[in-house]
């Protein structure tokens, strides 16, 4: 089995890649219409126009970045550089613990220096300026962050001596539970309290997304919960005090694409809240 997962990631095709992404966001989307946890007086549609927009300039610089990448991970699979070639583990344990630490460099730590350096932020305010977080916000980022996360993305290969197939798995996993952890949906307790352990649910997650710290400041992961226990980051906030947003930001303007682009470079924009 684990075999054949690591044969379908090797030679994974674009158009695959594509369904993926394509096909996490439709379902999500009729999830969140039959059983939703707020009941948004929005334009569904309207208020994913923008988010969308990102996501396009996301896979195109990702795919800009894709020779990089690849560039990269040959390098370092052909000299037998990183942890992963230095530990020369069973295909099942590279499986688990590569995934593990992709998440660990290129989501977890990533996440959390946008949060702590201020030049960051301000590229990051443009994925929480949502104030209807739903399965779109998922790719929701300014194409200055789509940089940033693509560079450790790029660094995770390098320290890790990630092998292709790893990285395709890595990144088609990544995308599906962002979808899923930003979905506007209902997610019972115990789902928390068992599943939640492992993986970032939406219940997890969408405190991330509230208005201002200390909640914004909190709940970094995007594949596995564990980071957040981990480095002492989890926030376990009710959802009864969820508001999105931030509260330094014109909040009646995010969607208003002019707006979100140019507000890393806008002075007027405060980056601390």
């Amino acid at each position: 089995m684990i075999e054949v997962i690591k044969s379908y990631f090797e030679n994974i095709s674009s158009v695959h890649r594509a369904l993926i992404l394509a096909g996490g966001i439709s379902f999500f989307w009729i999830i969140e219409l039959a059983i939703p946890l707020f009941k948004f007086q929005y334009n569904k549609t309207k208020h994913a126009a923008l988010n969308i927009f990102f996501t396009f300039t996301t896979i195109v610089i990702n795919f800009g970045f894709a020779v990089l990448m690849v560039l990269a991970s040959d390098l370092v699979v052909k000299n037998g550089w990183g942890l992963l070639q230095w530990a020369k583990l069973p295909l099942l344990y590279e499986l688990i613990i590569g995934l593990m630490l992709m998440d660990l460099i290129g989501a977890y730590l990533v996440h959390m220096i946008e949060h702590k350096v201020k030049f960051l932020w301000k590229f990051h305010m443009v994925h929480h300026a949502d104030v209807f977080v739903d399965t779109t916000t998922a790719n929701r980022h300014h194409p200055g962050e789509s940089v940033i996360r693509a560079v450790f993305a790029i660094l995770a290969v390098v320290v890790l001596g990630a092998p292709m197939w790893l990285v395709m798995l890595y990144q088609s996993a990544s995308v599906v539970l962002s979808q899923f952890n930003h979905a506007n949906i209902y997610i019972p307790k115990w789902f928390d309290k068992t599943v939640g352990l492992i993986l970032v649910s939406p219940n997890m997650h969408r405190v991330h997304h509230h208005v201002t710290r200390p909640q914004t400041d909190s709940n970094y992961g995007n594949i596995f919960s564990f980071w957040d226990r981990l480095f002492h980051t989890y926030d376990a906030s009710s959802m009864n005090q969820i508001q999105y947003g931030l509260d330094v930001l014109d909040n009646a303007k995010h969607g208003d694409i002019g707006y979100q682009l140019k507000m890393p470079f806008d002075k007027n924009i405060k980056s601390d809240y």
